[in-house]
């Protein structure tokens, strides 16, 4: 970038000086405070630093980059430490990513003159162990870190799952050792192990408020039970259900804790009808909404049908139910009989079975429910309507296929968006199917 090359006035130019022999500048109004000249001439680089660290918070980092090679002025700007304490290190193989890599000198610049300025840190890396690698090098550098957020993002496949489980470990013990702060950490699809959460325990137990680790085989229920057990500030966890517990339960309902106010369990199966799923204890469930009574339990389920056994046979304090994969009638009734506290719930496929009763059963009992999704499913038009009426304007959401709902003697499509619409209190529609 070069400085100015055009004068640009505003009011009349300053007499007697020279077009051939003046510096090159730009004219700035003046800032009122007595000067008898409206606007002051001054060329960029004399810009004050405010000025220019604000503009530099609007640039991208190619471009800001660019922008410190204006001059010494700009260049200390760019490394103000103000311009450092959010970044995003993106690692890529050109060969097989579409990301745009960090280019490696502006890394080695960043962990020499701005590792102990990082305070909310992210790592996106493509499918490939290099990146995933390279992620773990510059993890191992940051000795003089004090990050307060730290992400580990797979854009494809989980490549940190490639990674040495030693190796993984020991550059994320260098953050978890300096940084003594942390307060928020994403770390899904990693070998994170439970000697790992006990060092972060061991130096950040005091500001842990947000843990999301789920699919980290490595981590067992007792590791996960140690941070319940040290991290009383803890107000999000995001886990699978294999490591979800009483216990886990009971420790995070214990006095000394600050309420929670989110849990999320990924409920995953990979190898139909392979993996048996324990029960939950719904005096454990209990002991949770006791002490945290606004807490949010968030169910995502990606299972077969013959995997559900284990779930909703007894009341469940769940808020929000995500069904990824195909779910049985038998299963949605069981929800509308033991999930008094549904807010939302999305089933993305059903059989050919109208849903109807279910769906009735749902809004009878669930008082709370504010929104719902269904995909392909069926349900009759007369049935929908029914479930619309009982939950009235509450529903503040309703996504349904065009293709879910049956006409009937009673509704047409073409009748039901204004039926629908008049117990909603507002213009409704139902989805259409994409033709592209």
């Amino acid at each position: 970038m070069k400085r100015a090359g055009q004068k640009v006035v505003a009011g009349t130019e300053a007499p007697g000086i020279s077009q051939t022999n003046k510096k090159q500048k730009t004219s700035l109004c003046g800032s009122g405070f007595g000067e008898s000249d409206p606007c002051t001439s001054m060329d960029w680089g004399s810009l004050p630093h405010h000025v220019i660290l604000r503009v530099f918070q609007f640039l991208t980092l190619v471009d800001r980059a660019r922008a410190s090679s204006v001059c010494r002025r700009w260049n200390e700007v760019f490394h103000i430490p103000d311009l450092w304490r959010r970044f995003e290190f993106e690692l890529s193989q050109p060969a097989t990513s579409y990301l745009k890599s960090t280019h490696p000198d502006l890394i080695q610049q960043i962990i020499k003159r701005h590792a102990d300025h990082l305070q909310y840190v992210s790592f996106k890396v493509d499918s490939s162990t290099e990146s995933a690698e390279a992620a773990c090098d510059i993890l191992s550098q940051l000795v003089n870190c004090s990050i307060k957020t730290l992400g580990l993002i797979s854009t494809a496949k989980p490549s940190f799952m490639n990674v040495s489980k030693a190796h993984f470990a020991s550059a994320l013990t260098v953050v978890f050792v300096n940084s003594k702060s942390l307060s928020s950490i994403k770390i899904d699809d990693t070998p994170l192990d439970d000697p790992s959460l006990k060092v972060l325990v061991a130096n950040n137990s005091d500001t842990l408020k947000l843990l999301k680790m789920s699919s980290c085989p490595h981590v067992s229920p007792a590791g996960i039970l140690c941070v319940a057990d040290q991290c009383h500030g803890l107000k999000e966890l995001a886990l699978n259900y294999y490591i979800l517990s009483d216990e886990l339960l009971l420790a995070l309902s214990s006095e000394k804790h600050v309420d929670l106010e989110h849990l999320r369990i990924d409920v995953v199966s990979e190898n139909p009808g392979q993996v048996q799923f324990h029960t939950i204890k719904k005096q454990s469930w209990d002991a949770l909404v006791k002490h945290s009574p606004k807490v949010n339990i968030v169910m995502y389920f990606f299972l077969y049908e013959d995997e559900f056994d284990a779930f909703f046979r007894e009341e469940t304090p769940v808020t929000h139910l995500y069904f990824g994969r195909a779910v049985s009638k038998a299963m949605l009734g069981r929800i509308g009989m033991n999930c008094p506290r549904l807010i939302e719930l999305v089933v993305c496929a059903n059989g050919l079975q109208p849903l109807d009763d279910e769906l009735i059963q749902i809004a009878e009992r669930c008082k709370n429910l504010t929104a719902m999704g269904l995909g392909e499913c069926e349900v009759t038009c007369r049935g929908f309507i029914e479930f619309v009426k009982m939950c009235g304007g509450r529903l503040t959401q309703l996504s349904i296929m065009e293709e879910v709902l049956i006409p009937d003697s009673d509704y047409s499509l073409d009748r039901l968006h204004l039926e629908v619409s008049k117990h909603l209190g507002r213009m409704w529609f139902p989805d259409m199917m994409p033709t592209w």
